[in-house]
């Protein structure tokens, strides 16, 4: 089998979006404030091996995953001044890989601080933890009636532990409805920061911002942000969006001029057209009853299906573009392909391109688009590009 079969789609990244979206985020950063680009679901499904040398090309040095196995990956392709954070997942026993490789980690509770005290010694070199601190998203992170122990065992193993971060998450600052949740949680870090400054246990970065939190909440961005979404060129919510138009003039008496977006889509998502042909009126098209042709229709199927991340919610909804417009997914999406209604496309036929996420020309199809049609997040959609799919770097 040869290296030019043609899969049956192709995601390419761009490499000046990625350039454009680090100089927005950084711009917006207070100064001295570290960038750390947050590559967990491989990479916000972008793919994780092609996303690290891209954003090391961008002035990124610093990246944060969610798992040791994602770590590896990064550790595999990356600059060996690039640092690496594991934000979630790893056996106790696995600690001894991350200390050997220079490799940040969580800790939110005393069984992985014991193994990294254990491991540190072991391998003769210091552990370089971040305390994450429960501020009342109450998911992972010590609560405040644990921190004697916590400082004890910090203060008793200085020599083999490095306070590389204390932090915490925000229980959804994308959104203005949970403003006094998050107003409190910021309250909280502060406290729980204080009784670590007492016991003179100071961290060597400060950090509780993700993307939302970054953008609509500056107080949090301390001395590092945790920034996923908005690297890949979309915002974390609507809102979100919003609220950055509004900080700039946009709705403002005498500057109501709509706010250039400032992000640019990293990602694009393209198949080619299988097969097309012409049904009678009245037949039903595709799966059960779920779609019937009003009119002769012209129809054609694309290799794409939920089994390579097109949504089976997307079922008589997705929109693509074939041949600069943009036509309708139509019936059930099955497993392994897709139905489109390409009456009012001239000229199509077997392999012409098909864009899942991208544009032609002043036509585009998002993966916001997507979230709105179908209830789910740009997060989810993105993710769940399965990793087989060939990704292509693009200028």
């Amino acid at each position: 089998m040869g290296q030019n079969i043609f899969s049956t789609s192709m995601v390419t990244l761009s490499k000046s979006a990625v350039r454009q979206n680090v100089r927005f985020v950084k711009s917006k950063l207070s100064d001295n404030v570290l960038l750390s680009a947050v590559l967990k679901g491989n990479a916000y499904g972008h793919g994780i091996k092609e996303m690290v040398p891209l954003y090391e090309s961008a002035g990124v040095k610093h990246l944060s995953v969610f798992s040791i196995h994602e770590a590896e990956e990064v550790c595999k392709v990356k600059k060996n001044s690039t640092q690496v954070m594991i934000m979630g997942w790893m056996e106790d026993e696995e600690t001894e890989w991350v200390i050997e490789n220079d490799v940040e980690f969580y800790v939110f509770e005393i069984g992985r601080l014991k193994a990294a005290v254990e491991f540190a010694r072991k391998v003769g070199k210091k552990a370089k933890v971040h305390l994450e601190v429960e501020t009342g998203m109450n998911r992972t992170g010590f609560q405040e009636e644990h921190l004697a122990e916590v400082i004890e065992m910090m203060k008793s193993n200085e020599e083999h532990i490095v306070f590389e971060g204390l932090c915490t998450h925000y229980a959804g600052a994308e959104s203005i409805t949970n403003y006094l949740r998050v107003m409190d949680q910021i309250k909280k870090y502060n406290q729980l920061y204080d009784i670590f400054k007492e016991h003179g246990l100071i961290p060597n970065r400060r950090h509780t911002a993700c993307s939302a939190a970054a953008m609509s909440y500056p107080e949090t961005q301390m001395d590092m942000v945790r920034i996923g979404i908005l690297l890949y060129g979309f915002w974390p919510s609507q809102e979100t969006f919003i609220a950055y138009q509004r900080s700039n003039g946009y709705g403002q008496e005498g500057l109501s001029r709509r706010v250039k977006h400032p992000l640019k889509r990293v990602i694009s998502w393209r198949s080619k057209i299988m097969s097309v042909k012409e049904v009678p009126v009245g037949e039903f098209i595709g799966y059960g009853t779920s779609y019937q042709a009003t009119k002769k229709m012209k129809i054609a199927t694309v290799p794409v299906g939920y089994a390579y991340g097109f949504a089976r919610s997307l079922s008589n909804q997705g929109r693509v573009i074939v041949n600069g417009k943009r036509v309708a997914v139509i019936s059930t999406v099955n497993m392994n392909l897709m139905i489109i209604n390409v009456t009012e496309c001239k000229n199509v036929g077997k392999g012409d391109e098909v864009i899942m996420i991208g544009s032609n020309g002043k036509v585009n199809v998002t993966v916001s688009s997507f979230g709105e049609l179908s209830n789910q997040l740009n997060y989810e959609l993105l993710s769940r590009l399965p990793m087989d799919i060939p990704r292509k770097v693009v200028i």
